[in-house]
C-alpha cells in the first residue's frame, strides 16, 4: 500500500460542542460526515488556549515552553524541527493555505516577522513568495479574522484575481474603509469570503497531488468562528437568537476562584498588576455583557460555523471526486476553544474550562479509524505531528514530547494518556499557568501564587465549585500536585539519545 496522504482541517476559537451532530442547535452537515465516516474524540485538549501557542505546538509536536513560541507575540524559530519539514525530506509535499500565525503582527531589527503588519500588505513580496515555511513547501497565507486591519498576503492577491477590486471596502483601517463599529453583517460577497479561497486554492492543490501522482501533507487552516462576529448575508440570519441557549454565571462561583476571575466581572477593573510587559494580555478586561446581545453574537457565531462547513464539504467533495480519499487521513479539529457566557466569559484568557481547553476533533482514515465511532481517551494537539509521522512509517525525533496515539486512532487501544498538559504563560511572570487534567480530576498552578483550582469533572462537568480550598479534598489535590510534577518531568524533550555510559 502506497503511503498516506494528510489532510488537516483546522478552525479557529471553536467551542467544543458546536457540532451539528452533537448539538441540535447547529447545522454542519460536512462536519456530521466526518463524524459518521471517521472517529471523534470527545476529550482532546489544546496546549494553550491561545492561537500562536498552540499552532506552533501542532507542527513541532512540542509544547510551547519546550518551542518557544509561548503567548500570542512571540515568534516561533525559523529552524524549529517541524512534521511538514519531516515529511518533505521523506519526499511528500507540503502545504498550508489559511492562517499560520507562527509569528508576531510586530517586529524588531533582532526578531523579525514575515507575518508582521508591514510585511503582510507587501503583496509583490507575496507574489514571488517561495521559500519554505516552517516545512511546508509552499504556503497560501493572510492574518485577521473578518473585516481586520491585518488582511493581506495571498487572499489579497486571489481578491485581486477574483476582480474584487473594491476589496478595501471590506476591511477596517488603514487598510480598508469598513466601519470598524459595525456587528454581525459582513457586507462581503460570499464569493470572496476567505472561506472560498481557502476551499478554491486547497482543491487546487489537491488536483496537482493527484495529477503529479504526489503523496502530501495539507493543512486547510481557516479563520472562523474567530471573532469578530461577522459573517455575510444569509449567514449572519441563518439563527434565531431568540432560539440559542446563552450560557451564564453560576452565582458566586468566582468567590473561590483566583482574583483574576472576580476583576471580569467589574465593569472597569484594574488588571495593571497583571500586565507586567505593557502588552496586550488575552482576557485581562471587563466581560460585563448585555446578553441579548450576547444572544445575537452567538447566533452570528453559529452562522460563521455553518459557512465554514459548507467549504469544508467542498474540500471533502473533491477529495473524493479525485479519487484521494480512501488513502488520505483526515483530522478537523480547532486550536483552542471559546467562551461566549461561559462562566460570565466572553472570548478567551486564563482561564481554564473545558470551554476554552477541549476542542472538536475527528479523525477520518477508511479502513483504519473505525467509522462512526467515538472515544473519550486523552488526546492533545501536541500528539499530531508525532502520530502523522508514525502514520507514515517515519521514526519520531526525539525533540518531539507529544505521544503515537495512532494506536488509539485505529482502535487497536483504547488510551494511551492518562493525562494533558495545558501551558498559558501570558507574562514573564504574573501570569504564568499550568493545568493538569486526568480521566476525573482538573488541577490548575500559579506561578508563585498559593491559590489555584481544583475541579471535579465526574461530579462538576460545569466546574463550579472550586475545590482548592476544600478540607475533605487535602489528599487529592496533595495526590494530583505530585502527578502533575512527574507529568512536567516526563514531557522534557530528550532530544540528545544516550550514546555512551560516561
Amino acid at each position: 500500500m502506497s503511503r498516506p496522504n494528510f489532510l488537516l482541517i483546522t478552525s479557529d476559537q471553536q467551542h467544543y460542542s458546536t457540532i451539528g451532530a452533537f448539538n441540535p442547535e447547529l447545522r454542519t452537515p460536512n462536519l456530521d460526515r466526518l463524524v459518521r465516516e471517521g472517529m471523534t474524540f470527545t476529550r482532546a485538549y489544546c496546549p494553550n488556549p491561545t492561537c500562536t501557542p498552540t499552532r506552533s505546538s501542532i507542527i513541532t509536536g512540542q509544547y510551547p515552553s519546550q518551542h518557544g513560541a509561548w503567548t500570542l507575540g512571540t515568534k516561533l524559530p525559523e529552524d524549529s524541527l517541524t512534521v511538514g519539514g519531516e515529511l518533505l525530506d521523506a519526499g511528500y509535499r507540503t502545504a498550508l493555505v489559511g492562517k499560520a500565525h507562527f509569528q508576531p503582527l510586530g517586529q524588531t531589527e533582532e526578531f523579525p516577522s514575515l507575518e508582521s503588519r508591514a510585511k503582510v500588505h507587501d503583496y509583490e513580496f507575496w507574489r514571488s513568495f517561495s521559500e519554505v515555511y516552517y516545512g511546508f513547501q509552499q504556503v497560501e497565507l493572510s492574518r485577521g479574522h473578518t473585516n481586520e486591519a491585518a488582511v493581506g498576503q495571498h487572499y489579497v492577491l486571489w481578491l485581486e484575481e477574483q476582480g474584487c477590486a473594491n476589496w478595501r471596502d471590506y476591511f477596517v483601517a488603514p487598510t480598508g474603509t469598513m466601519d470598524a463599529e459595525a456587528r454581525h453583517q459582513w457586507p462581503i460577497p460570499e464569493r470572496y469570503h476567505y472561506n472560498a479561497w481557502i476551499a478554491e486554492r486547497t482543491n487546487a492543490l489537491l488536483e496537482q497531488y493527484k495529477s503529479e501522482g504526489e503523496t502530501f501533507f495539507l493543512w486547510a487552516s481557516f479563520f472562523d468562528p474567530h471573532p469578530k462576529y461577522l459573517a455575510p448575508e444569509p449567514w449572519d440570519r441563518m439563527y434565531d437568537p431568540q432560539a440559542v441557549n446563552v450560557p451564564g454565571l453560576y452565582p458566586g462561583e468566582h468567590d473561590r476562584n483566583p482574583p483574576h476571575f472576580a476583576l471580569t466581572q467589574q465593569k472597569q477593573p484594574d488588571f495593571g498588576a497583571y500586565r507586567e510587559s505593557g502588552f496586550f494580555s488575552a482576557g485581562h478586561r471587563t466581560h460585563v455583557h448585555d446578553p441579548e446581545k450576547l444572544r445575537k453574537d452567538i447566533a452570528v457565531y453559529y452562522g460563521m460555523i455553518s459557512l465554514m462547513d459548507k467549504y469544508i464539504g467542498r474540500i471533502l467533495d473533491r477529495l473524493e471526486e479525485l479519487g484521494l480519499a480512501e488513502n488520505t487521513v483526515v483530522v478537523f479539529t480547532s486550536d483552542h476553544g471559546h467562551v461566549y457566557g461561559h462562566h460570565g466569559l466572553t472570548s478567551k484568557g486564563p482561564f481554564h474550562y473545558e470551554d476554552l481547553l477541549r476542542v472538536p476533533f475527528i479523525v477520518r482514515y477508511p479502513g483504519r479509524v473505525p467509522a462512526g465511532a467515538t472515544s473519550d481517551s486523552l488526546q492533545s494537539l501536541v500528539d499530531l505531528a508525532p502520530t502523522f509521522l508514525s502514520i507514515a512509517g517515519l521514526s519520531v525525533p526525539q525533540r518531539m514530547t507529544g505521544i503515537d496515539q495512532s494506536s488509539v486512532w485505529n482502535g487497536k487501544q483504547a488510551a494511551l494518556r492518562d493525562h494533558v498538559i495545558c501551558e498559558n504563560h501570558q507574562e514573564p511572570t504574573v501570569m504564568n499557568l499550568r493545568t493538569y487534567v486526568n480521566e476525573r480530576y482538573k488541577l490548575t498552578v500559579y506561578f508563585n501564587r498559593t491559590y489555584g483550582e481544583l475541579f471535579d469533572l465526574w461530579k462538576d462537568p460545569g466546574e463550579v465549585h472550586n475545590l482548592w480550598d476544600d478540607p475533605e479534598h487535602l489528599e487529592v489535590k496533595q495526590e494530583l500536585m505530585m502527578r502533575y510534577i512527574w507529568a512536567e518531568l516526563g514531557k522534557e524533550p530528550l532530544w540528545m539519545p544516550r550514546i555512551s555510559g560516561a
